[in-house]
């Protein structure tokens, strides 16, 4: 019996995207369901994957690229698409050819090399914008609120809009060591605990023993021990701003082995680093630029350094790196429906924000995660509110997320939040 769809956040971006481009270009990380979301969404469908006919769908493209491309009623969606990269310059003359919206939606797990000018726009910011012919767009994993340990009792809208009521979650931190370990992969979702972990180990170990030395171009001389301790490494240091040497040191490699493998994690999308903000003079302070280290899902540190649940409470530190990592990546997906971008702040008193949630109107709120208790949550508040004391312009909100029951708003006016009550 299929397993009945999850609707996701994405479903809407994608909706937007066919209604306002031409084309869209789906990328993101093997097994977070971007196959099975851009199905719903098609009416005709390529599939480059069953080997038996692969072969023949390869040589049509290649012998009728026009055809190949008007076989069915549009959108139509052709999946991992890289397969046939050539196709890419004839879509965007089918597209030119009508001016209509919605006619192609392509997938892929790994980034294949394209010019800046090919679609509109940064991957990065992720906001519908622009008049390109192609838009890309990058799906992640579930956040809590899509596999529903979320009650989404909270929105980062009505934050914004000053809206609040208090509320409450059942989770706990035993939940919580869960969520971070078994990821948010949709094969994990309604499974017995130990087959909803697995998803997590056997995605970290097809990553460390194919999936990285698969990229050609990159000429990487296939070495497992080189890329589990690499990994290992980067894994050891997510939550931080650690710099490329500390990597580099710990596996005992050159400079130019560590850009390969980097390289190749961003193109697979694995990693998913936060970048430091820009405050464009809002900050009386000078700002460090350090990107902050995270993969696109937690459990890929906690399967990378064969951590359990129950293991992760004899590191509370590391657990909290790991919760923090968590939350990242549900603001990330959040904001990714809401016109906003995520970044950190750190200044050069060594004052720092988790998250700088930026929205497209210029508003922002600063968060900070923490795992810890009551006297966390109060130094938390205290340096959130330092930080917006130097800023020559104010946070729409602080907030503090938390692990805690419930969801409230200080006398200071900073609000403290479960993970768990959180949605767009």
């Amino acid at each position: 019996m299929k397993n009945e769809y999850i609707p996701r956040l994405f479903d809407e971006i994608l909706d937007f995207s066919l209604e306002s481009k031409g084309a869209i270009l789906v990328v993101g990380p093997k097994w977070c369901g971007k196959t099975t979301t851009c199905r719903r969404h098609a009416k005709t469908i390529v599939d480059l994957m069953p080997l038996n006919t692969r072969k023949e769908i390869i040589e049509l493209a290649k012998i009728s690229p026009e055809y190949f491309l008007n076989q069915g009623e549009k959108p139509i969606f052709i999946d991992e698409w890289q397969m046939i990269s050539f196709i890419w310059d004839y879509i965007k003359v089918e597209v030119d050819k009508t001016g209509e919206f919605g006619q192609y939606i392509l997938s892929g797990s790994v980034t294949y090399k394209l010019g800046k000018s090919d679609y509109d726009e940064d991957i990065t910011k992720e906001q519908h914008t622009g008049n390109g012919r192609i838009t890309k767009k990058l799906m992640r994993t579930m956040s809590l609120f899509e596999s529903g340990e979320s009650n989404g009792s909270v929105s980062l809208i009505d934050l914004k809009e000053g809206n609040f009521k208090p509320s409450s979650s059942n989770k706990t931190i035993f939940d919580y060591a869960f969520y971070i370990c078994r990821g948010g992969w949709p094969l994990s979702l309604n499974k017995s605990e130990k087959v909803a972990l697995q998803q997590a180990k056997d995605y970290f170990t097809i990553l460390y023993q194919d999936d990285i030395f698969s990229l050609k171009d990159l000429d990487l001389k296939k070495n497992e021990l080189v890329s589990v301790k690499l990994l290992r490494s980067y894994a050891r240091n997510i939550g931080t701003q650690c710099p490329d040497s500390t990597i580099i040191n710990d596996v005992n490699i050159d400079s130019r082995t560590f850009e390969k493998y980097f390289s190749a994690l961003q193109r697979l999308f694995v990693i998913d680093e936060v970048v430091a903000w820009n405050t464009n003079l809002r900050s009386k302070t000078a700002i460090r630029t350090k990107n902050t280290r995270y993969f696109v899902d937690p459990s890929i540190a906690s399967a990378a350094l064969g951590q359990s649940p129950q293991s992760l409470f004899k590191n509370m530190n590391y657990f909290g790196f790991l919760f923090e990592s968590l939350a990242i990546r549900d603001l990330k997906i959040y904001a990714s429906v809401i016109d906003a971008s995520i970044y950190h702040y750190k200044d050069s008193l060594e004052r720092e924000a988790d998250a700088v949630i930026l929205f497209n109107d210029g508003s922002f709120g600063l968060v900070e995660i923490k795992l810890g208790n009551d006297d966390d949550i109060d130094l938390a508040a205290t340096n959130l509110k330092k930080i917006n004391n130097d800023l020559i312009e104010k946070a729409t909100f602080l907030l503090v997320i938390s692990k805690n029951q419930y969801a409230y708003k200080r006398e200071d006016g900073v609000y403290v939040v479960p993970l768990a009550c959180l949605k767009p």
